[in-house]
């Protein structure tokens, strides 16, 4: 561990260079955004803080300002480690100077005052990260009023709220700025949620070999992660290999590669010689790509309406079987005793059954015999129809509540908390049709209404109190995903249900890497054959931000065990590296690769890759075709007005932005 702290950064006073960027938040995003764009992209940052200690927060033991010190300290010993001497730093080279870079500040709002006092007027770009989406609305209404030109990336959990704010900034840019061109127009604000961009990489490490999904246009790529190639057997490379996974990955005690890994850390966008000379590593391949279906609902645990199976319990549908089969069996016998018409037998054992005939005292012994046991079951039948309607009548009475996990249920995934993220993962299983039971301790979570109106099967209780995880049938699950914000609430509970089911896999939500390494190795050791991930929300979200603040779009970022890879849409026009060469020669092993080529016409392009395109589903049953192009020719030469879809990794995608800075909206 790392002990060096370094000394705080600019004093307050000092004026912040022109064309610098600013970072306002209040929880681990805005910290590692600023330590992003500083050793990343090597701009110049002003991180806005809250005063003091946050007492509420248990992510944060030390005071704000020192938290962030220490933070930048280990992140840039760490980048100048990997990076020093390649240029990919941005800074110096001397880590003393890359922290000195970033200046600190100190307020409990984003008001004019502090704005102006962190130099609004002169800044490229605005990131409001606050943790409070109403916070965030303000503080970007008074941005633009400050500096029409600033381009906002704002953070909000509303989607269409997002969205309604998102054109009315951009609108308010355009009457500031007549004749503002419109590309510049769409990239002045970016609304953005943390929990959208981690919820598809926490959803997949509950599925064994399942994929990451990232949209662009209607379509669907599909990144999975495939294991090592056993003896004679040869790698399936898919459409083309994103990434080795880090030769640690089959070691119990092994931990998963990162920055600092070495060679064992995971190798992104391999050449062919590289994936040809690896042997024993797994892969993370572009699998498939196919045609995303229009925004649908998440379905419900056990379908659409009431059935019989959440009316009435078991033990009555197997009661009313066992009566419906002595019915039938009444009625055989009058049939073959009695050798009358199936009709007729048929209606006097019902008759029987309801009491409603005459005795039979005058037929044969065999009609009277049927007679009283028809008799005899139909006492039965009374106390089944009443236990029927008291079930009915609990079950419409408790419609509105939450569901308890049935007791046959097996194969689903236990999910701990129901914040932000929690219901982001919730809303993502169940589009994919996973089976989910939820824990959460509050009643009143931000999610308890979604998994209400889903049916999905829910235990409120503290998960670390004996018996919740036995309630939430965790020695039945497949996997178990800790996303509550407590570290510490989330290591007991995997270590807990680790011992009630030792293969169980797990994935842990947790904010300090360090502590996440010495997590993941303890519990890899100890279940060898079990699969442990630990993911942080805030370091799978802060690379799609900082590309965003570059004024780049982000279709969407793939965790490659502690790395991550990013997928973005870039114009070729202005980058070097890419306009005038071919497919195969803009292609650099771990930095990026092209993928796709937008073949629309710039005129009628989407501005946004990442949305469905709009149809109509009553006028055309299918939405109109994707001008992206991914079955690319090694040999086709990129030209300046071509649009494309590159993979690349953060250190790449700032070499790339580092030519050709992005321009800010009238500027």
């Amino acid at each position: 561990m790392l002990g060096f702290v370094p000394p705080l950064p600019q004093q307050p006073g000092r004026p912040p260079s022109s064309g610098h960027m600013i970072v306002c938040g209040d929880d681990a995003l805005a910290r590692r955004l600023a330590v992003e764009l500083r050793f990343i992209y090597g701009e110049r940052v002003t991180l806005l803080l809250p005063p003091g200690r946050d007492a509420n927060s248990p992510e944060t033991p030390l005071t704000q300002r020192g938290r962030a010190a220490a933070l930048f300290g280990r992140m840039s010993a760490a980048m100048n480690r990997a990076g020093n001497g390649n240029g990919t730093t941005g800074g110096s080279g001397d880590t003393n100077a890359g922290v000195e870079a970033v200046r600190i500040m100190e307020a409990p709002e984003p008001s004019d005052d502090v704005l102006e006092e962190a130099g609004i007027d002169r800044a490229a770009a605005l990131a409001l990260v606050y943790d409070d989406d109403e916070r965030n609305i303000r503080a970007a209404l008074t941005a633009r009023r400050l500096n029409p030109r600033l381009r906002l990336v704002i953070r909000l959990y509303n989607r269409k709220l997002g969205q309604h704010l998102e054109e009315l900034l951009d609108q308010a840019a355009a009457v500031a700025m007549p004749g503002i061109d419109p590309a510049l127009l769409d990239a002045s604000t970016t609304v953005l949620s943390d929990a959208d961009t981690a919820a598809p990489a926490l959803a997949a490490t509950a599925l064994t070999g399942s994929s990451k999904v990232i949209q662009a246009e209607g379509l669907l790529l599909r990144a999975a992660e495939r294991p090592p190639p056993g003896p004679g057997e040869h790698a399936d490379p898919g459409l083309c290999t994103l990434a080795l996974l880090s030769s640690t990955a089959n070691d119990p005690a092994g931990a998963e590669g990162s920055d600092s890994s070495g060679d064992e850390a995971p190798l992104l966008l391999p050449d062919e010689r590289a994936v040809a000379e690896t042997t024993g590593r797994g892969t993370v391949v572009l699998e498939a790509i196919s045609r995303a279906d229009p925004a649908r609902p998440a379905a419900r645990m056990g379908g659409r309406g009431a059935p019989l199976a959440q009316i009435f319990s078991r033990r009555l549908r197997w009661s009313a079987l066992g009566f419906a089969l002595a019915a039938v069996a009444l009625v055989i016998a009058s049939l073959l005793t009695t050798k009358d018409t199936a009709l007729h037998s048929a209606y006097l054992t019902l008759l029987d059954l309801l009491g409603m005939n005459d005795p039979a005292e005058d037929a044969p012994p065999a009609r009277q015999i049927i007679q009283i046991l028809s008799g005899v079951a139909g006492l039965l039948l009374l106390p089944l129809l009443i236990a029927a309607v008291l079930e009915a009548f609990g079950t419409l009475r408790t419609a509105s509540s939450l569901r308890r996990p049935p007791r046959g249920l097996g194969g689903h995934v236990v999910l701990l908390g129901l914040g932000k993220i929690g219901t982001r993962v919730l809303v993502r299983l169940r589009e994919l049709d996973i089976p989910v039971v939820v824990v959460e301790e509050d009643p009143e979570a931000r999610g308890i209404p979604l998994a209400r109106s889903l049916h999905v099967p829910t235990v409120i209780g503290d998960v670390t109190q004996e018996g919740v995880l036995e309630a939430a049938k965790i020695y039945r699950a497949r996997a178990l995903l800790a996303l509550t914000s407590i570290d510490t609430t989330n290591l007991e509970a995997a270590l807990y249900a680790r011992s009630v089911k030792p293969d169980l896999r797990v994935a842990l939500r947790l904010y300090d890497d360090e502590f996440a390494t010495a997590v993941y190795r303890t519990l890899r050791t100890a279940h060898p054959q079990a699969l442990t991930r630990s993911r942080s929300v805030s370091h799978l979200a802060a690379p799609s931000f900082a590309v965003a603040m570059m004024g780049r779009q982000i279709l969407g970022a793939v965790p490659v065990e502690r790395k991550v890879m990013l997928f973005a849409a870039l114009e070729v026009a202005g980058h070097p590296q890419l306009e005038g060469h071919t497919v195969e020669q803009a292609f650099r092993a771990g930095a990026w690769r092209v993928l796709a080529i937008d073949a629309t016409p710039p005129a009628d392009r989407n501005p946004d890759l990442a949305a469905l395109p709009p149809f109509d589903p009553e006028g055309d049953a299918t939405p109109p075709p994707s001008g992206l192009v991914w079955d690319l020719h090694p040999g086709y030469v990129l030209r300046a007005q071509d649009r494309v879809v590159i993979a690349a990794t953060r250190r790449g995608l700032a070499e790339l932005l580092r030519r050709q800075r992005s321009a800010v909206p009238g500027r």
